[in-house]
Formats: C-alpha cells, structure tokens, sequence
C-alpha cells in the first residue's frame, strides 16, 4: 500500500484527519504515532498491533501488544481502571505484589520488562546499591515490591551482589601501599548493578 491509501483507510475507516505526509514521517522515524493512531494502523494494514511496535518498553505498549483495553487490564489485575489509566499515563506503576503477580503474567513480561515498563529502573538501582553498601537482608522486602520473583531467587542474588561488592572493595584497599584505594572498581560496579542484578537471574 501506498501513503495516500493508508491515510485513505485511516481516514475513511477511522476518521482520523491524516495525510500521506504523515504516514512517511512515520516510516521513516520522523515521527511517532499515538496508541489510538497506531490502533487504526493495524486495522488498515490487518496486522496486529504488535507487529507494528518492534519492541515494547512501556506498560502502555505492552498492553496494546497484546490487544488488550485499558480499562479491561485494569480489572484482570484487580485495579480501578482510572487509578490504572492514571498510572499507565504517567509511567510509574503502584500496584502490591499480588497486582504486580497479575499485570506481569496477563502480560508475559519477563522480571526485566516488568521493571522497565513499569517505570522501576530506577528505584530498583537505589535498593540493589543500598543492599551491596549496608545489610542485604533489609533489603529483600523493598526488592520484592518492585521484582515479581521468588523471595528466595531475590536473596540469592543479592547476597551474591554484596559479597562481589564487598570484595571488590577490599581488593581497592591495600595495607601494603600497592592499591589503588580509590573505590573506582566499587563505582563501576554500582554504575552496573542493575545489569549485574539481571545476569544473576534465572
């Protein structure tokens, strides 16, 4: 199909005020659709929604990979769709670990696509850093909130992260003046440790 018929259809079948100049913008990356435009896209073209998001990375996009009605997850998981529909918009995800259990298996998101899509990188990054520096016991529970895994996989891994932590740290340390000392390898490790969580999953 060409621009000028794809617009048609969106157009005709969808009643969306496009034009061909747009649906090559989008071909060539210029521009990115919205949900409801990339909706009609996979009507037009009789293609799924997820052939046409290569790779999701939000919550938004893994929903409509998978076809699936806001406010319909919304309940599957057992969360009010508004307060759903405020926090797919947002990107920060508030649901308890059973909600989570739910949204990651309607979904089939790995561990790592939960955290992503859900907006959780970063927080994850804080508890891991804070379980390697201090006590990783205390640690388990804030884990848990943000990984849907088992709770003896998340103390697997970061008792395995804190102890490479820590000896890192003390290979930096020399009582015989020939370290560095200057905690770089710790940084390093720090700067990484989401990805180094991931590696120690199953």
């Amino acid at each position: 199909m060409a621009p000028g018929h794809v617009a048609y259809g969106l157009r005709a079948q969808y009643g969306l005020n496009i034009g061909p100049d747009l649906v090559v913008a989008w071909e060539r990356g210029q521009r990115a659709p919205s949900m409801q435009e990339i909706s009609a896209l996979a009507g037009v073209l009789w293609c799924a929604v997820g052939d046409l998001i290569a790779a999701p990375g939000t919550l938004r996009e893994h929903r409509m990979a998978r076809g699936l009605a806001a406010p319909d997850l919304a309940r599957m998981v057992g969360v009010d769709p508004n307060a759903y529909q405020r926090m797919e918009d947002t990107g920060r995800w508030r649901g308890n670990e059973r909600q989570s259990a739910a949204l990651s298996e309607i979904l089939g998101l790995t561990p790592q696509e939960f955290v992503t899509a859900t907006g959780r990188d970063e927080d994850l990054a804080e508890v891991l850093s804070s379980a390697v520096t201090t006590r990783w016991q205390a640690y388990v529970r804030p884990a848990a909130k943000l990984v849907p895994v088992p709770r003896h996989q998340l103390e697997e891994a970061l008792q395995r992260l804190h102890s490479d932590y820590q000896s890192r740290m003390v290979s930096t340390l020399s009582w015989s003046g020939g370290g560095s000392g200057d905690g770089a390898k710790g940084r390093e490790f720090l700067d990484g440790i989401v990805s180094y969580f991931w590696r120690l999953m199953p």
